[in-house]
């Protein structure tokens, strides 16, 4: 092999593994729930009463109709001034989910029950959904304690307070 070809080859193994350590990186981006740059309004005006829920939670229809539907939702007015809803809204639409387990629209575009959210915790007993500690499905932090940095890996669940000794044992299995 000549000097020429061997740097030619080089070059493109170089340029190879380049690629793919790009692709990596980009698939670990791609794994976490919650964007790199969350504009402050978001934790600030969502992470207020309720976990600041990563977009890629639910589809594009979902988020447009909750952000139109503030006044009224979900039984609260969390209206917000025109310019934070615009903001929030492009933000949301953007990251919003486009892979197979959020294509559909959950009903009544709540994330507890859309049939990924529903397989994933089919084993919590209702029980736990009414613990103090928990209060509802909706309260991801209580086992999740990522969940406001969009970590939701089942290696890191954490017992909620009051859960009793042999819910503790049933958790682990």
């Amino acid at each position: 092999m000549t000097t020429t070809s061997r740097l030619t080859q080089t070059s493109r193994l170089v340029a190879a593994a380049l690629g793919l350590a790009a692709l990596g990186a980009a698939h670990a981006d791609s794994d976490r729930m919650m964007p790199r740059a969350v504009p402050p309004a978001y934790t600030q005006e969502c992470a207020a009463c309720h976990t600041a829920y990563p977009p890629g939670m639910l589809p594009a229809p979902s988020w447009q109709r909750i952000m139109g539907g503030l006044d009224k939702h979900y039984g609260s007015d969390a209206s917000l001034d025109p310019a934070t809803v615009k903001q929030l809204s492009a933000w949301l639409q953007t990251h919003a989910g486009t892979y197979k387990r959020v294509r559909e629209v959950p009903p009544e575009d709540r994330i507890t029950r859309s049939e990924w959210f529903v397989r994933k915790h089919r084993e919590v007993a209702p029980s736990v959904w009414g613990l103090p500690s928990v209060k509802s499905a909706a309260n991801c932090a209580a086992c999740h304690g990522g969940a406001d940095r969009g970590d939701f890996d089942d290696d890191n669940l954490v017992f909620p307070a009051g859960l009793d000794a042999r819910m503790r044992r049933a958790w682990r299995d």
